[in-house]
């Protein structure tokens, strides 16, 4: 992860400067994504290792500036049913980042972004109340998956969505579980030596881009349906998905 900016061409810098704007443009419009988008386009010119925390310290910024609506709401019994299993999905991810190779890595990103990609273009949904044992799972994944790649927060999605929680409690449930799941990610990106100097100039120098781009996107009205919408996403995310596989 050593100088990483020394490896960059101007090019590489505004193509960064570009996804990050774009990611966060999406993310005022529509309330998500940025994750989704951002980083396997980032993967393209950086490291995992400082894509993926880029994007999860922006995305934890983002999220805590607007604080938590609807306190009151928020199911702490399923929480606490996630988050013992969401913290043993943040340990084996730290593992895995310092032991696999990058490469690899890419690979299982890739794969990952086009099977949601898939999973979002067909919106399968189920009609069924699952049982709170499908916390271990959710949590297991939503952790590993989050902290490799950023992108956790589907399988808590999934979760909450199957467990029936009216819309108010899902908000508030879902913004509480990312705050306290991104505060664990981040401290253990801290802990485990990835905030390095170059990592922190490409905070200051993003942050910027993320709130221009959120400010412009939660202006912009849109004629496409929200369904029109998440599919053009979905489209984008095939080709990122295709791109990292490809590279």
């Amino acid at each position: 992860m050593e100088a990483v900016i020394e490896s960059l061409t101007p090019t590489h810098l505004v193509f960064a400067a570009v996804v990050i704007s774009l990611a966060y443009l999406v993310r005022g419009i529509a309330g998500f994504g940025s994750g989704l988008i951002a980083i396997p386009l980032l993967a393209l010119i950086l490291p995992l290792t400082t894509a993926v925390p880029l994007i999860v310290f922006l995305d934890y910024m983002a999220s805590a500036s607007h604080g938590i609506k609807h306190r009151e709401a928020i199911k702490w019994k399923e929480i606490l049913s996630l988050l013992p299993f969401a913290i043993v999905g943040v340990l084996t991810a730290l593992f895995i980042f310092t032991s696999v190779d990058m490469e690899a890595l890419k690979i299982g990103l890739g794969a990952f972004i086009l099977v949601f990609a898939v999973y979002s273009l067909f919106s399968f949904s189920g009609k069924e109340l699952v049982s709170s044992v499908w916390s271990v799972p959710a949590g297991s994944m939503g952790g590993l998956i989050g902290t490799l790649y950023g992108t956790g927060g589907p399988f808590y999605v999934l979760y909450l969505k199957f467990r029936k929680i009216e819309k108010t409690q899902f908000r508030a449930t879902f913004a509480t579980i990312f705050l306290l799941d991104g505060a664990g990610r981040l401290a253990g990106y801290l802990f485990t030596g990835f905030f390095t100097l170059d990592l922190m100039l490409m905070m200051a120098v993003a942050i910027p881009l993320m709130v221009i781009g959120m400010f412009v996107g939660g202006r912009i009205h849109t004629n496409m349906s929200q369904q029109t919408f998440q599919r053009a996403i979905s489209m984008l995310l095939v080709f990122s998905g295709l791109a990292l596989l490809l590279k």
